[in-house]
């Protein structure tokens, strides 16, 4: 029997989405046309792994499908007698794809209507219980890559989440080892001015969700001022298609009146409960039982300093069923 990406071991499942299917489907069909089981089983054993390197690049579980896409067509025309390491070759293919699709979203956000945020998972818990993976795909930390420069992210992502010595990097990237080590250092330097403060435990972060979410559901506007931090900023995405604060909102009294405001005006009948969303504690609205809006925070402190509300409906449809995520 053939091994095809719809077929994942038992280690590792395939991500469960219409992109994934796309590509199970591609390496199905070459499969079953005479490519060799190895080079699919290889694809299938890696995939979850390539999905997270490609959107931890991207921010977009769509745009990171179709970069899966990509390297596995790629993956098909390889002969795997030159291949001495499957996994860092296919790493590879998913690098470079994702860096050329990083600089056309780059073109593609300046014309995006309103803030951009990442596109929410909603993620397995075996993500949470790995804390650097969670720390590095959640959406705080999604938004200071954003800071990068494309090659600056993915250096920093294979070398300070996934771990990849500098000689694999430079390869991907078609630097020197030199030259990666210099941009991995600035990198990094870039990233510890923005990121979180410090490490919350999951523990912080549901207290934290808690209170906010006993504030919003009975409107108490001085429960809202207690837990969000006097410099919170609330960034909305709405992608043009739903209402959403057109540029962020900073500070603890116009967050509290806004969210105070803007849920005393919501007709229908709202609800909120709890997810895992990017390996973090998160909250999703729904309004008359459809999905409407998912908010991921950013505590610090025991405070919310973050607040992304994401309700562009083209980025929540991974929001339906779990995506697993691998280092």
């Amino acid at each position: 029997m053939r091994v095809t990406p719809s077929r994942a071991n038992s280690q590792e499942q395939p991500v469960n989405s219409e992109g994934s299917e796309r590509t199970q489907d591609t390496a199905g069909r070459l499969a079953d046309g005479g490519r060799t089981d190895a080079a699919t089983e290889a694809f299938v054993t890696h995939r979850n792994l390539l999905f997270t390197v490609a959107y931890e690049m991207l921010g977009s579980a769509a745009d990171a499908e179709d970069v899966l896409q990509e390297t596995w067509l790629r993956w098909a025309g390889v002969d795997l007698g030159t291949v001495r390491d499957r996994r860092a070759y296919l790493v590879r293919i998913t690098t470079r794809q994702a860096l050329s699709r990083l600089r056309t979203l780059g073109r593609r956000k300046e014309s995006y209507v309103g803030s951009w945020l990442p596109e929410p998972l909603l993620t397995a818990p075996d993500v949470a219980e790995d804390v650097e993976l969670a720390d590095s795909v959640s959406m705080a930390m999604l938004l200071v890559l954003e800071t990068l420069t494309p090659t600056e992210r993915a250096v920093f992502v294979l070398r300070e989440v996934f771990d990849l010595g500098y000689d694999e990097i430079a390869e991907a990237v078609e630097k020197t080892p030199a030259a990666v080590r210099q941009i991995a250092h600035r990198a990094r330097t870039r990233v510890a001015a923005r990121r979180p403060r410090g490490v919350v435990s999951p523990a912080q972060t549901r207290e934290a969700l808690d209170a906010f979410q006993r504030a919003v559901g009975t409107g108490d506007l001085q429960g809202l001022l207690d837990i969000l931090a006097p410099d919170v900023v609330l960034l909305g995405d709405g992608g043009g298609i739903k209402q959403a604060v057109p540029r962020p909102v900073v500070g603890a009294d116009k967050v509290a009146r806004l969210l105070a405001a803007g849920l005393g005006r919501v007709a229908g009948a709202p609800s909120l409960r709890r997810a895992q969303v990017n390996g973090h504690p998160a909250l999703i609205f729904h309004l008359d039982g459809a999905l409407d809006t998912v908010v991921a925070v950013r505590v610090d402190d025991g405070l919310i300093t973050g607040l992304y509300a994401v309700r562009n409906p083209e980025k929540l449809s991974h929001m339906h069923r779990e995506t697993a995520l691998r280092r």
